[in-house]
């Protein structure tokens, strides 16, 4: 497992997602799982620095596994921020015209549809979340 932790800003997104691009290279992902993978992590990382710490900041830790016979990458994001399980949320209606949308949801939902996986639980004060994606 590698690990890398950072301040959770969005400015950090960046890094961390060159972090996990170097190890998906390494493991000959397709550029369209990589592409998606991205966005998990754009969209997680997100949520973390804008709302796990409000007012403050905290550190966001994001750790990549491969497991080869399977060919699966998971992801794990710790935070010490709010409690706070996204797999709680309702996904949004996708149907209606985007000025008639309640406000967030969009980056979850689309985690949810682009990862094989995703989890939640918190432990020791701790937000992990995980996500898994077949390559």
């Amino acid at each position: 497992m590698k690990t890398i932790t950072m301040k959770a800003v969005t400015g950090n997104i960046g890094a961390i997602t060159e972090f996990v691009d170097r190890e998906l290279e390494a493991v000959d992902c397709p550029m369209k799982a990589q592409m998606q993978i991205d966005l998990a992590i754009d969209e997680l990382v997100a949520n973390v620095a804008m709302y796990a710490y409000t007012p403050g900041t905290g550190d966001v830790t994001v750790s990549f596994e491969f497991d080869e016979a399977a060919r699966t990458v998971t992801l794990t994001f710790i935070d010490g921020g709010i409690p706070y399980d996204p797999l709680q949320k309702e996904d949004p209606d996708v149907t209606l015209p985007a000025e008639k949308r309640q406000i967030g949801g969009l980056g979850i939902f689309l985690v949810r549809k682009n990862m094989d996986g995703m989890s939640y639980r918190r432990e020791d004060g701790k937000n992990i979340l995980q996500v898994q994606k077949r390559i």
